[in-house]
């Protein structure tokens, strides 16, 4: 275990090699090079993933770049490398006067984790963009274009069916020119929809995340580290007469969505620590790498929360952050 796997946790996590690679066939030649004798990962930014021991075999970190616009009389279309910084194409877009993408500014990580995560913020998500995904296909060296990604609560085709043997190599993003802006959530909801520029709403969501949000190069995190829950509306209700002030987002089929950060607060544990990893004080969504955590502080971190918060609401948690083995992704329900 010699190369350090980039990762924005900053955990000391090590794997036989770590290789970047920046086009379609520099890609293809270190997985042929490579796959035979050992694991093989790609990775972007390593946000969102937390490796819970050294990687035993060969980590590839995408940095396919490039960016592709052109226009129709009603959309603009997008063409975009999948190891692009997805916030850099956010801001891009803005300058150029080209809205859709402003809710989700400022989500760490690569453009080619947007379909794999189905990324979302501020009452949007991915698939609201989504045209289509390109994958380089190993087993024959082809490209192959998805526009069916399948997408659920940050759930995707690429985490199922695509999750091995292929990499997200572009991402094709369709953004309507009669804009609309998304105004349903926390303080974006005291914008006039009639006055409200994209700008505003890119600056407003940067404004926000930068006060909650720790940012991974200062002190080390995944970034949200729990999904919302969704629970079916006779169970919201019963909590709700308990805890009146408890937020709530209605989806459909009678379903609540639960705010995992709010559940964890009320267990009195932002800022609780195990180990060198910690809740953070501004988020309790976000756990944070304090003072030199390992991956098993994160762990028994996770594990603590899940417990409390079941104990106290009868609310299972589950991560949204990926964890990843010695050998690749672990079952992160059956691992915790």
């Amino acid at each position: 275990m010699n190369q350090k796997i980039p990762n924005t946790f900053a955990l000391d996590v090590y794997a036989n090699q770590v290789e970047t690679v920046e086009t379609v066939e520099q890609l293809m030649q270190v997985w042929k090079t490579n796959t035979d004798s050992q694991p093989i990962m790609i990775i972007g930014q390593g946000s969102n993933t937390l490796f819970t021991e050294n990687f035993a075999g060969t980590i590839i970190v995408n940095r396919i770049k490039g960016l592709t616009i052109t226009e129709t009389p009603t959309h603009w279309h997008l063409k975009v490398g999948a190891g692009e910084y997805w916030h850099d194409l956010v801001a891009n877009t803005i300058n150029q006067n080209i809205p859709g993408l402003e809710n989700l500014a400022l989500i760490p990580g690569c453009v080619g984790s947007a379909p794999i995560q189905n990324i979302g913020a501020y009452g949007i998500e991915f698939q609201k963009v989504a045209d289509y995904v390109e994958l380089l296909e190993f087993a024959t060296g082809k490209i192959i274009r998805i526009t069916d990604g399948q997408y659920g609560y940050r759930e995707s085709i690429f985490k199922q069916k695509y999750a091995n043997g292929y990499a997200v190599v572009y991402v094709g993003i369709t953004l309507p020119k009669q804009w609309s802006p998304v105004l349903t959530y926390g303080e974006l909801r005291n914008f006039d929809p009639e006055s409200v520029t994209p700008k505003m709403i890119f600056d407003k969501v940067c404004e926000i995340r930068r006060s909650k949000l720790p940012d991974p190069n200062v002190l080390g995190n995944g970034g949200s580290f729990f999904k919302n829950p969704v629970v079916d509306k006779k169970f919201a209700d019963k909590l709700l007469e308990k805890y009146p002030t408890m937020p709530i987002y209605p989806q459909t089929n009678d379903q609540i969505k639960l705010a995992a950060g709010w559940l964890i607060d009320q267990c009195g544990l932002k800022g609780y620590q195990i180990g060198g990893a910690a809740v953070h004080q501004q988020q309790a969504l976000v756990l944070v790498n304090k003072d030199n955590a390992t991956a098993q502080d994160v762990v028994a971190l996770a594990r603590y929360i899940i417990n409390a918060v079941l104990q106290k609401f009868s609310v299972h948690l589950s991560p949204e952050i990926r964890f990843m083995g010695a050998t690749g992704e672990i079952d992160v329900d059956k691992f915790l």
